[in-house]
């Protein structure tokens, strides 16, 4: 379980490097010292802080705070690169990692996504927040050479504490970047519009026993199925129950999963959103258009900053996997699409490297050249800029769900399309048989072929288009939808359908060419159930005409002329997602083998899809 352990460290965002003991650029030019900084209720929080050994001058802090260690451990042990970038840190900072509470060689409990707390009433109020604060207070008045500026940073898990760091309310706090960051894990990585993400399950343990004192090594274990095929041992697995032999009651997060399996008060005071107001240091959200754990997480954050705030707030959406843009990867290419050279490489040099340099640097005067949004078409393949997003030239258009065609063409007479869902023969959400530690990164560009040419996947397309189509901004589905059961999942995909004539290319797997490639662009579920209500689940009427919307979130993609733009809907995305049982139970969690019934499901051609098109 080695490499499973390896894979989902780097999941939530932490981005590890090898270490040794060699001469390198960090020994060369830095001097690590390592301290408990101590809290305001007593608990004692592991600091690692790496100073440049050029005392000439001073520096501003940039700081990352992470559940998945800050190691190596051991004063004479560094990391072999520091800073979000190489570029950062041969600018020079005193860069700090720090092992949250509860977390590796921290003191106190940890508490999965931990609540803030507005209105604290005393030193045992504390939260990520106020740790921020007594962190950042320390480190300004007991490090020598620093500039009074602070920054942080994060990817992922990370991510969601730099976007908590902005509760904090230090004044020294300047520039903060969020990065594929956690917003609400009823949304993120665990949940998708109240569907579990079984393709987590088995990074469980990562996030649910408490240790017991302080420790350099993991006090958990990941399970080992024996199976190196996902879909077959889900499968036999059956209902959700019978994973519980895996994980004992000291597994916290997964008691919590099974208990709260609906947008309850436990997951409500954990997202962080509702905090974000009137919010003072530089913000620069990142995310990818293809990060399959945190989407949702950077695009509400950015939009929600912008509509609550008047800081300087800005927005970074590239072509990337999980956290791609902190890698140096000479091309970027997620699964069989190569969306050019040196993108990550760029972002880092032009524009991460610029924000920090900008506001803990130069204090937030003189030019600044970056943009409100700089966002990459992943159709043309290029960057753009824009003062807003979504950019203020677009316009909402329909397209209508009729027969196998995609149409702004509405007809009045109302027919429908159908199909059985079998809870037995799931639609697979990729066609690799693999074993995976989460969700596989390339799943988010995949061909669609597989599963357009399946009964249980109903398939609906443009005529080849004369003109490039832009989309730029969110998709939301407006379903009408029966059934023959009482709950069901509802999977919208929207998909590029490239030409017959597509240049063959070397990233492409062996089994498959780029003629007629099915490109997926976007994808999102609904549980049924969370159709009007996160909180309040609902039964379906049986063959009743239901509306059900889904939101895809945001694209910037290029529809280019002589491709498709196809939309497949189904109703199982097998093992991303956990089977609905198709018949309503209180708890799915809880579910019993015999609550899995096989349904018809209908689409009424009065289903729609609303495109934010650029004009």
């Amino acid at each position: 379980m080695k490499k499973l352990l390896s894979v989902s460290l780097f999941f939530i965002g932490a981005v590890l490097f090898a270490q040794d003991n060699k001469v390198n650029y960090v020994s060369e030019n830095y001097t690590k010292k390592e301290v408990h900084i101590k809290m305001r209720d007593g608990a004692e929080l592991f600091t690692s802080i790496y100073t440049p050994k050029d005392v000439s001058k001073k520096y501003p802090i940039i700081m990352q705070r992470t559940p998945y260690n800050s190691g190596p451990y051991g004063e004479g042990q560094l990391k072999r690169s520091i800073s979000p970038s190489e570029t950062m840190m041969k600018e020079g900072y005193i860069v700090v990692y720090q092992d949250v509470r509860g977390r590796f060689m921290s003191d106190g409990l940890y508490d999965n996504m931990r609540a803030f707390i507005p209105n604290k009433k005393g030193k045992k109020d504390t939260d990520e927040a106020s740790d921020t604060y007594d962190t950042i207070d320390w480190l300004v008045k007991n490090v020598p050479n620093n500039n009074g500026n602070v920054g942080t940073w994060g990817i992922s898990y990370p991510g969601f504490y730099a976007t908590y760091s902005l509760l904090s309310n230090h004044p020294a706090l300047k520039a903060v970047s969020p990065q594929a960051c956690i917003a609400d894990f009823f949304f993120d990585d665990f949940h998708h519009n109240g569907a579990y993400l079984l393709s987590y399950w088995k990074v469980t343990p990562l996030f649910g026993p408490q240790k017991t004192k302080r420790t350099t090594e993991p006090w958990y274990k990941f399970t080992n199925t024996g199976s190196n095929d996902d879909y077959q041992f889900f499968l036999d697995a059956g209902p959700l129950s019978n994973l519980d032999k895996y994980y004992g009651k000291d597994n916290e997060f997964w008691q919590q999963l099974k208990d709260h399996s609906s947008y309850d008060d436990f997951w409500q005071k954990r997202g962080i959103l509702q905090h974000l107001k009137n919010i003072k240091p530089a913000v620069m959200t990142v995310g990818g258009w293809f990060d399959a754990e945190d989407l949702y997480g950077p695009l509400n954050t950015y939009s929600t900053i912008e509509k609550s705030s008047k800081n300087y707030n800005t927005i970074v959406m590239g072509p990337w996997s999980h956290g791609d843009w902190a890698r140096n990867s000479a091309k970027q290419v997620i699964g069989n699409i190569n969306f050019g050279d040196s993108i990550s490489g760029y972002y880092q040099k032009n524009i991460e490297a610029n924000f920090f340099r900008h506001f803990l640097k130069n204090n937030g005067k003189g030019e600044n050249k970056l943009p409100e949004a700089y966002v990459f078409d992943t159709g043309r393949k290029e960057w753009k800029t824009y003062e807003t997003w979504p950019p203020q030239n677009t316009e909402k258009q329909d397209f209508f769900l009729q027969g196998s065609q995609l149409t702004k063409m509405a007809k009045r007479n109302i027919s429908f399309e159908e199909f059985i869902s079998d809870p037995k023969k799931p639609v697979p959400y990729s066609e690799d048989i693999k074993q995976a530690g989460l969700t596989p990164r390339k799943y988010m560009t995949d061909d669609q072929r597989f599963a357009a040419r399946r009964p249980d996947v109903i398939v609906f397309e443009t005529e080849v288009l004369s003109d490039d189509t832009t989309l730029a901004g969110d998709i939301l589905a407006k379903l009408q939808v029966s059934t023959t059961g009482t709950d069901a999942d509802w999977i919208v995909k929207v998909v590029d359908v490239f030409p017959n004539d597509e240049p063959e290319t070397k990233d492409v797997a062996p089994y498959l060419k780029m003629s007629n490639y099915h490109m997926m662009v976007r994808s999102e579920v609904m549980r049924g159930r969370f159709r009007n209500s996160f909180s309040k689940p609902e039964a379906f009427v049986a063959n009743e005409k239901t509306p059900v919307n889904i939101n895809l979130q945001d694209v910037f993609h290029t529809f280019k002329k002589g491709h498709k733009i196809q939309i497949q809907v189904q109703s199982t995305w097998f093992p991303f997602i956990d089977l609905n049982p198709q018949t309503f139970v209180d708890n799915i969690f809880y579910a019993k083998p015999e609550d899995f019934q096989k349904q018809t499901h209908r689409i009424y051609n009065d289903s729609k899809i609303e495109f934010t098109v650029l004009k």
